[in-house]
């Protein structure tokens, strides 16, 4: 810290004399040694300096210095100035870690919210039109082929296990309609080397990366192919293929740890970016603060991806926070952040890959809230209808359709046919309905997989809850599932 003293020559050589012995204490240097204190025009400094004076004035001012812990960053030297105005005001300023900081006479709270909120970027309009002067990444005829089909492969893949999970073919299931655009163009503008840590609506980023429908199909019914070896829940996907990390059904626990994963990044040197999703009913978690502040505070290259989609299961975003939603809270942290909208694929790809630059190049996180709407109830253990609006559904449902808006942009550029249309969803179709027919049939993991994959040697208790286990299928055999090896 520092501190300006002046009018009291006493204190001013006595301070003077204690700098120099514990500097040179510090410095490794014996305390007898040649003061290296010097007198300047300001006051006190430590060192050699052609300003130096051999004595004090009586309005001298003493200016004190000391060192602070070391830290990643430039050093930075804390002070604090005091400069006499008229006699009515005093006017200070000091540097405080974070950068300096202005003193007022005039007490004045910060507004609870800004006057305005807070501006969505887009570069579609509602109709699939581009907007004229906007900021936009051309896609290739490649890449944007890829993303219209995955997001009707994706949206298809919901219909089918929806109804599966109706049938009672599944035991649970979870839509992402209306947030197609959020899982594909997001994923697009990400290289195969970044870490996903996902919530629970972004199997469209696993799609993109190249995981079948067999696969996605395997983990639904829990049966020996699927790597989970039936151990989670329906939609809990997760591959080391993929750099894809497993869903975990508790809310925002993948928040921390993605700031933890971009850390190792870091330390590794890696060129790559970790990109973890959350709801906006997530935010209202301690573990997404929590992450956001580890992010910003140790400098590691994470996106956090916010989707905004106006509904916690059935809490309504206005009865959830009073802020204007998640990207203002990027700055509270000293993290980068930009709004987006959620159902623009193409603005998702472009936001998405303007991030990711800036976080592997800068080594930053940033934040990014796409504003979107779940047009699908939560889960299958919900009626959302309950809570909201039938007409408010129906309209986001067409009207501000991402697949349908994305569709008209592809189309003008003479890219997508209906027969291209109709070619790929029963291509799509007849895929998913033979990988239900094939997970269906495959064998149940063995009831020895329960106790598997928590212990290099498995420990004793586990080999006795195992055999207990077994001793009571054998006693009563008709309480327990006969499609399951013992």
């Amino acid at each position: 810290m520092a501190i300006w003293i002046s009018k009291s020559p006493s204190i001013s050589i006595s301070l003077a004399t204690k700098i120099n012995f514990f500097t040179r204490i510090l410095h490794g240097r014996s305390p007898s040694s040649q003061p290296s204190i010097y007198l300047t025009t300001r006051g006190i400094g430590l060192g050699n300096s052609s300003e130096s004076r051999p004595a004090f004035s009586k309005n001298s001012e003493i200016f004190h210095t000391s060192r602070r812990f070391e830290s990643t960053k430039a050093q930075e030297r804390t002070c604090l100035h005091l400069d006499e105005g008229d006699d009515d005001e005093i006017t200070q300023a000091f540097d405080f870690p974070g950068g300096r900081v202005g003193y007022t006479s005039q007490m004045k709270f910060l507004p609870d919210s800004p006057d305005k909120r807070i501006p969505c970027y887009r570069v579609l309009d509602d109709d699939g039109c581009p907007i004229a002067g906007g900021t936009i990444v051309q896609a290739s005829k490649e890449l944007a082929v890829k993303i219209y089909s995955d997001m009707v492969t994706l949206h298809m893949m919901d219909t089918i296990f929806y109804e599966a999970q109706r049938q009672g073919r599944i035991s649970f299931y979870l839509t992402s309609f209306g947030e197609e655009a959020i899982n594909i163009a997001s994923a697009a503008a990400l290289a195969p080397e970044d870490v996903v840590l996902p919530q629970y609506r972004e199997p469209g980023v696993l799609l993109w990366r190249g995981f079948t429908l067999q696969e996605f199909t395997n983990q639904l019914f829990g049966n020996k192919a699927d790597y989970g070896k039936g151990r989670q829940m329906p939609i809990h996907y997760g591959t080391m293929k993929h750099n894809y990390f497993t869903v975990s059904s508790p809310i925002a626990t993948q928040i921390p740890q993605a700031a933890g994963v971009a850390y190792s990044l870091k330390m590794d040197k890696k060129d790559a970016c970790v990109i973890t999703y959350i709801g906006d009913g997530g935010t209202s978690e301690g573990d997404f603060h929590a992450g956001l502040n580890f992010a910003a505070v140790m400098e590691v290259p994470v996106i956090f991806f916010c989707r905004n989609n106006g509904w916690a299961i059935s809490t309504p975003v206005t009865e959830q926070f009073r802020s204007d939603g998640t990207v203002v809270k990027g700055q509270a942290y000293g993290i980068r952040a930009i709004r987006v909208d959620g159902n623009d694929a193409l603005a998702v790809y472009n936001s998405v890959r303007a991030a990711r630059e800036m976080a592997i190049n800068e080594q930053k996180p940033i934040l990014i809230e796409a504003l979107t709407y779940r047009v699908g109830h939560h889960s299958t253990s919900d009626d959302s209808t309950k809570y909201r609006q039938v007409n408010e559904i129906e309209l986001w449902k067409t009207a501000r359709n991402p697949i349908a808006r994305f569709r008209k942009w592809v189309q003008r550029n003479g890219w997508w046919s209906e027969e291209d249309e109709s070619e790929h969803r029963g291509n799509i179709r007849k895929q998913l309905l033979q990988a239900i027919q094939v997970a269906d049939r495959t064998e149940k993991p063995a009831i020895s997989d329960l106790f598997s994959d928590v212990y290099h040697e498995k420990p004793l208790n586990l080999h006795e809850q195992e055999r207990s286990l077994k001793e009571s299928i054998g006693r009563y055999p008709k309480d327990y599932p006969t499609d399951v090896p013992v």
